[in-house]
């Protein structure tokens, strides 16, 4: 009496998908809008600390809040570009504050 009770398990596990075989679900044109805001955010970020830091330092900030409203799937990078956007301005403000200048150069 046992084995039809066996064999009915049996198949219904082989037709049913095992999680690992899967594929992962696409993510929508929104995920990957604010994924590419998160990286957009970081470069510029990265960026604004060498060079035009009072446009990009501000534009990373935006894009990072973006990014991270919009539910990215790299809030660590978008955090970092928040980070890197603040930085840009905090060096803006101490090279204003110590050259009376909004620009700067290296040399």
């Amino acid at each position: 009496m046992n084995v039809p009770d066996t064999a009915l398990r049996s198949t219904a596990a082989a037709r049913t998908p095992s999680p690992a075989h899967t594929p992962a679900p696409a993510p929508t044109p929104a995920v990957r809008q604010a994924d590419g805001m998160a990286v957009a955010s970081f470069v510029f970020g990265l960026i604004g600390l060498l060079a035009m830091n009072l446009l990009l330092g501000p534009a990373a900030i935006v894009l990072a809040a973006l990014a991270l409203h919009r539910g990215t799937r790299r809030p660590g990078r978008a955090r970092l570009g928040l980070a890197l956007g603040i930085a840009d301005l905090a060096v803006l403000a101490w090279l204003v504050s110590a050259d009376q200048t909004w620009s700067w150069s290296i040399g």
